[in-house]
Parts: structure tokens; C-alpha cells; sequence
């Protein structure tokens, strides 16, 4: 089942994807739909899919994100495999939906993109114990962990190379139907493929990281964990487009201008 946000009507509103419509819910498709993969009530309308504009598909609180856990990204880094998560914030007005621009900070010298599998809480979420982690979880996104190289150099931490407006776009749908342990995800920009690589190479899988998150924090509702990126980060800039295609999912796909259009 493919959960959507989208603008029609004057209004947003959470669907369901079927087919080329989309069919309104009624309020959120969070909470009893976590781990169980029942259908949300729908509110009786439907649109054409190509009538209405996606948004991100959930409005997270946070994200929560990892840094280091694709084996070929340490490689590519020269840094050592982490003992645990290695994990971040992103704030919630880093987010952006599908079709969305990534703008490039007045003050940046060097923007990455970084794709991501994105995993959508779907209930309150604190302590989780190991083996019930899909308890907690509603589906799955596509993330671009887009961020400020020279930032996070200077800084010596990731906040503000990795939290500036635009730098989460999330999309296009909650996939709630597909396990995570062994999807393909690919990051291409202007059609070229730059990043190419399996979940089967996480260091910290999902059931893992929800376990290990939970303990240091409380996840709501729409709360997204980005579980880091793969082996091919490379820089992006004005008039550019990426795409994070992950299998069973979809593609999200965001261009890239300059902060103000200039």
C-alpha cells in the first residue's frame, strides 16, 4: 500500500495510491496502522494522480539520521566501522516534498546529495525492545540527506552542514508492503547513476536502529530514521536534478537552485 500527502482542492490531505488515483483519508494513517498493514478509512474522494501535488508524505517531528552505516561508505571516507549508531537530527523545516527545490545556501561552497532509505514511524515509540521493532513502523520512504561539506568540516559536528531549510526532501510515498532488509537503492543526477547499492550492506539494519534510537529518545508519529547513505556522494548545484530510486518504492525526484533564485 502506497500512503501519499497531497494538495488538491484547496486543502491536504493524507491518500492511498491506487492504480493512477489517488482516494482521500480521513486524518492520519499513523497510530493503529503501525506493524499491521491494515488500509486507513478513506474519506470518499479520489483525484487523478497526475491532478494533484504530492507533498512529504508524512511531517515529522524530527529525523533522526545516521552517519557511517553503509560498509562502502566508511570505505569511500577512510573512517572506521562504528561500535553503534553514529546518529544525528535533522530539524523538521529541513523538509521538503517531492518536485521540491533544494536550494543552495547563500553561504555554501560545496552541497552533496546523499540518498537515503527513509523509515516512517507509524506510533509512539520509546524503549522498543529487540523483536518488535516492525511493531513501530508504518513503512518506508525515499530521504536525500543533502548537505554542507565545508559546514560540517568547520563545525566538527553536522548541525548546521546537515540542517539547513530544504536539505531533507522525503518522497513520494510510504511504501507499507516491502521489506527493508534487501531493496536496491540508487542516487542518479541528471539521469547518471551515482550511487548504486543494496540495504543488505546497512551496518545497522532497520530493526536495529529502531531498537537503538528508542532507547536514547521518544519517536512519534511520522518520525522519519534516515539510515545513512552508500558509496558515491558527490556535489550538487543550480539547474542540477536527483533522483533516490529505491526499490518497491518509488522515486523522489528534487531540482536545485540558488537560495532566492539568484
Amino acid at each position: 500500500m502506497q500512503i501519499v500527502r497531497f494538495a488538491a482542492g484547496g486543502r491536504s490531505r493524507y491518500g492511498i495510491v491506487k492504480g493512477n488515483r489517488v482516494r482521500g483519508c480521513k486524518g492520519s494513517p499513523f497510530g493503529s496502522l503501525a506493524g499491521r498493514g491494515d488500509s486507513p478509512h478513506l474519506d470518499g474522494s479520489e483525484f487523478p494522480l497526475d491532478s494533484v501535488r504530492l507533498l512529504a508524505p508524512c511531517s515529522p517531528s524530527k529525523i533522526v539520521c545516521l552517519g557511517l552505516n553503509y560498509r562502502t561508505h566508511a570505505e569511500e571516507t577512510g573512517l572506521p566501522i562504528p561500535a553503534v549508531p553514529l546518529i544525528f537530527l535533522k530539524p523538521s523545516t529541513a523538509v521538503v516534498g517531492p518536485g521540491e527545490a533544494i536550494l543552495l545556501p547563500r553561504d555554501s561552497r560545496r552541497v552533496d546529495y546523499e540518498g537515503e532509505l527513509g523509515v516512517v514511524i507509524g506510533r509512539k515509540a520509546r524503549d522498543v525492545p529487540a523483536g518488535r521493532a516492525r511493531e513501530y513502523v508504518v513503512g518506508y520512504t525515499c530521504v536525500n540527506d543533502v548537505s554542507e561539506r565545508y559546514a560540517q568540516k568547520e563545525d566538527g559536528q553536522w548541525t548546521r552542514a546537515k540542517g539547513y531549510d530544504t536539505f531533507a526532501p522525503l518522497g513520494p510515498c510510504i511504501e507499507t508492503g516491502v521489506d527493508p532488509a534487501d531493496l536496491s537503492i540508487e542516487t542518479r543526477l541528471n539521469g547518471e547513476v551515482r550511487q548504486s547499492a543494496r540495504t543488505s550492506d546497512l551496518i545497522f539494519n532497520v530493526e536495529e536502529l529502531v531498537v537503538f534510537i528508542t532507547g536514547v529518545m521518544t519517536l512519534l508519529p511520522g518520525d522519519v530514521i534516515a539510515t545513512g547513505t552508500p558509496s558515491g556522494i558527490g556535489q550538487i548545484s543550480a539547474g542540477d536534478v536527483v533522483e533516490v530510486a529505491i526499490e518497491g518504492i518509488g522515486t523522489l525526484r528534487n531540482h536545485v537552485a540558488h537560495y532566492g533564485g539568484g
